[in-house]
């Protein structure tokens, strides 16, 4: 296709997918389903209605505490109701929401809050989120905190127990000043002022992760966001042609899945608010609440990455959890191992599929079909309204014919504006108007794509280059292995050579001579790893992704 053509293609998705804005997502909802039980936090539930009066009052209370539309408005919370609401009535204020871990450290909150130019934050009165907050605040430049009380959002007795026994647990508030209560945000019955929000406008600063640098701030607009939330309906709407009706059954999803990240925010909240859905939502995956929780209100969708998978096929026989009514299961955020989504739907009995996507495009541009052909190893077609083209990594402006790899380069109603304040970095990130993910793929005859590797991750070993993915999918063969990281370590013969990091299941054993023996049936020699390593459990992201930055770093040390 040629680019003329892709642009083309690209402004008709635009018209069909990103002609809203978020607040016309929940809007609509509390229109068609004001008693529809929107949330259940830890068994106490609010209905569709009660939480769009809880955002339209919450909007007024931002108005009047001075938010201004286009002021940057934080969330650093756990998964709970606050977090739904105040997304919902900052976005109404015409503010930009940036998403914050609550796990940052104050060093990475202090780089946000001034690279974002944050005013207002919201957080928890936890004292391991709160006192850290407060501490950068006034010199990173936040203006207000707004203060959510957990006792209040929790059932009565849980709530009562949290305020006696748990003390040491709540803020400790040094500056009131500083802080806009919760209650005296809600204290109001006006409606919101109205602000003129367009589906061009930026709705959220989505921070990368920082591997290749210091993050950068993903402008996500309105229309960016509520076309992956389209896009998602309608890929799920093709999975079952023959119920029209099928919007008018409630789902439910469990909500494990942190919302500040994008993966979450676009599938548990922007799309089960746009269909209806009752979010049960936890505030951090703990294997025992979540089983608790899934037995308590059997999920019908689930939304997870590799790792939730890999500890659910970890559980013993007896704690494996039915998840046979599940209709909708999609793993994203990282390359799920043919192994493991096997077990996963041999144990519990729900069919799980792999999308592919990033903080930059909002996030899901590919996905296999929830009923259909699911291709080994492949995270499927292209999402409605989306184009993928393969590109040559070292001449970007050549694209790649079929089935040869390249940069997977993306183009839809769904990729982001740009970089905050980085002109540079926007322009280095896009090639004739398609997006470059730094991701290596290549695309089938019948159009699904497959990851090869990250190109930051090619292993470049005596002129060959060696991909880690594959590797990595070799090592989870043997049943006795539970997570497996692979990266490239100095060779001065080579340049480069392949290091093999894995952790066992409870229990196992496996000899690197046994371990080395399997892979090299099926690994070339040039594949093999020169050395292994033997771990506890390997390292991880803040959303339990597995993370490789941090064994790279330590292998650059051990080196040098």
């Amino acid at each position: 296709m040629t680019a003329a053509a892709n642009m083309k293609a690209m402004q008709a998705d635009k018209t069909v997918y990103g002609d809203r804005i978020v607040p016309d997502l929940l809007d609509r909802t509390v229109a068609r389903f004001p008693e529809r039980t929107a949330i259940d936090f830890m068994g106490r539930c609010w209905t569709y209605g009660e939480i769009g009066e809880l955002v339209r009052r919450a909007a007024r209370g931002l108005q009047d505490a001075g938010l201004k539309p286009g002021d940057r408005f934080g969330l650093c919370l756990p998964n709970c109701p606050y977090f739904v609401v105040l997304y919902f009535a900052a976005l109404r204020a015409g503010a930009v929401v940036v998403n914050f871990n609550p796990l940052y450290t104050e060093s990475e909150l202090t780089h946000q809050i001034k690279d974002s130019g944050t005013r207002f934050i919201a957080v928890p009165d936890l004292a391991m989120i709160h006192d850290k907050v407060e501490t950068v605040a006034k010199a990173s430049g936040i203006d207000r905190i707004v203060l959510c009380p957990m006792s209040e959002m929790l059932p009565w007795l849980q709530g009562v127990g949290f305020n006696l026994f748990k003390r040491k647990d709540h803020a400790n508030i040094r500056d009131e000043g500083l802080h806009l209560r919760l209650k005296t945000l809600l204290a109001n019955d006006a409606a919101p002022d109205p602000v003129d929000v367009k589906p061009g406008d930026v709705a959220v600063l989505q921070y990368t992760g920082g591997t290749t640098g210091v993050p950068k701030g993903a402008m996500l607009t309105h229309g960016n966001l509520t076309a992956n939330s389209g896009q998602m309906v309608d890929h799920v709407a093709a999975a079952w042609p023959d119920e029209p009706g099928w919007q008018e059954r409630q789902e439910r999803t469990l909500g494990v899945l942190p919302m500040f990240h994008v993966f979450a925010l676009t599938s548990v909240l922007n799309y089960s608010v746009e269909t209806g859905t009752e979010m049960v939502l936890l505030p951090r995956f703990e294997m025992d609440q979540v089983l608790a929780t899934i037995k308590r209100k059997p999920p019908t969708q689930f939304f997870g990455v590799p790792t939730i998978y890999v500890a659910m096929n970890a559980l013993e026989e007896s704690r494996i959890p039915d998840l046979s009514n599940v209709r909708c299961c999609i793993s994203g955020g990282a390359p799920l191992p043919l192994e493991v989504r096997e077990m996963f739907e041999k144990r519990t009995g729900a069919s799980v599929v792999e999308g592919y996507g990033l903080s930059e495009t909002a996030p899901i541009i590919t996905c296999n079909p929830l009923q259909g052909p699911v291709k080994a190893n492949s995270c499927g077609p292209a999402f409605p309204g989306t184009i993928i083209e393969i590109r040559d990594p070292e001449h970007p402006e050549t694209l790649m014919p079929q089935g040869e790899r390249g940069e997977i380069c993306a183009r839809g109603p769904q990729v982001m504006k740009g970089y905050w304040n980085r002109p540079d970095a926007t322009a280095e990130v896009f090639t004739d108007g398609a997006l470059r993910t730094g991701d290596i793929g290549y695309l089938d005859e019948e159009g699904y794509l497959f990851i090869v590797d990250r190109i930051k991750d090619v292993i470049l070993c005596g002129g060959y280059n060696v991909y880690p993915r594959v590797i990595e999918d070799a090592a989870y063969h043997p049943p006795a292995i539970l997570e497996a990281v692979a990266i490239g370590i100095p060779d001065e013969y080579r340049g480069q050579s392949p290091k093999l990091f894995v952790a066992l299941r409870e229990g196992e054993t496996l000899s690197e001579d046994e371990l080395r023996a399997f892979l090299a049936e099926r690994l070339s020699k040039i594949e093999l790893p020169r050395e292994f390593e033997f771990r506890d459990s390997l390292p991880k992201t803040m959303i339990g992704k597995l993370s490789k930055k941090e064994l790279v770093e330590e292998e650059r040390k051990k080196h040098a």
